[in-house]
C-alpha cells in the first residue's frame, strides 16, 4: 500500500451542505451566527491563522480569537516576536478560520492596530496564572538554548511572584484586525462551493464598521 502522501493526488472529501443563499445581514451578525454553530461542532472555532509580511513575503501562523465586535477582531500576543515586529511595521494582515467540520471558511483582509492598554490589561488579568508567567518570561520568536533554560526562566518567574499579582509585561497585548474585507466560504458538491464576499459599498479599502449592513456590499463570486 502506498504511503498517504503518495495518494495526496487522490485524495478528496466531498462536501455535502445546504446551498448557502444571499445572506441578508451585516458581516458581523452572519460571523456571529456561524461562530456560534461552529462551537458545537469544531474542537477550537476560536483558531485562526494570521499571515503577516516583512521584506521576505508572507508568514503564517496559528492565534486565538480573544474579541469581535463592530470594530473587528482581537488576538493577544508578545509585540516583539515576529508577527508582532511586521505588523508595526506593515499592519496589512489576512486572516482565516478554517472551520473543516462544517465545510466553512471565513476569510479577512484588514489592517491591524494596537489596542488600548487597558484592554490588554483587562484580557491579560483573567489569562490562567501560568500563561502569565509565561508571557512574562518567554522571549517570544528569539532563539533558546534548550527546554532547560526555559523551565529554569519560568520556575524563577514563578518564586518571584509568588506572593503577587502578575503584571502585564509592556512588550504583551492586543492587536485588532480592523476589516476592509470579508469572505464566507461554504462547501458544495464537485467543488462549486458557495462564496460570499463583503467589500466596502464605496469601493474603498479602508476598515468599516462591521455591524452596519449598508456600508457593506455583498457578491457571489465563482468557486
Amino acid at each position: 500500500m502506498s504511503d498517504p502522501v503518495d495518494r495526496l493526488p487522490q485524495t478528496r472529501k466531498s462536501y455535502e451542505s445546504p446551498t448557502f443563499d444571499h445572506p441578508e445581514v451585516s458581516p458581523l451578525a452572519l460571523f456571529r451566527q456561524w461562530y456560534d454553530e461552529a462551537a458545537g461542532h469544531v474542537r477550537e472555532p476560536n483558531a485562526m491563522t494570521v499571515s503577516t509580511l516583512d521584506e521576505w513575503g508572507p508568514s503564517s501562523r496559528i492565534v486565538l480569537l480573544k474579541g469581535i465586535d463592530e470594530t473587528g477582531f482581537m488576538f493577544f500576543t508578545d509585540y516583539d516576536s515576529a508577527k508582532g515586529r511586521q505588523l508595526r511595521a506593515d499592519p496589512r494582515v489576512a486572516v482565516n478560520f478554517p472551520w473543516q467540520d462544517m465545510e466553512r471558511q471565513v476569510r479577512i483582509r484588514g489592517l491591524a492596530e494596537e489596542v488600548a492598554p487597558e484592554e490588554s490589561d483587562a484580557y491579560f488579568a483573567v489569562r490562567p496564572r501560568g500563561s502569565q508567567i509565561a508571557a512574562s518570561v518567554s522571549k517570544q520568536s528569539q532563539p533558546v538554548s534548550g527546554r532547560e533554560q526555559m523551565q529554569t526562566e519560568y520556575d524563577a518567574a514563578v518564586a518571584e511572584f509568588a506572593d503577587t499579582d502578575v503584571p502585564r509585561p509592556g512588550h504583551w497585548g492586543g492587536f485588532r484586525v480592523r476589516v476592509f474585507e470579508i469572505e464566507f466560504w461554504q462547501g458544495q458538491k464537485n467543488r462549486f462551493h458557495d462564496r460570499w464576499v463583503f467589500r466596502r459599498a464605496d469601493g474603498s479599502h479602508e476598515p468599516a464598521d462591521l455591524s452596519q449592513a449598508s456600508a457593506w456590499s455583498c457578491v457571489r463570486l465563482y468557486p
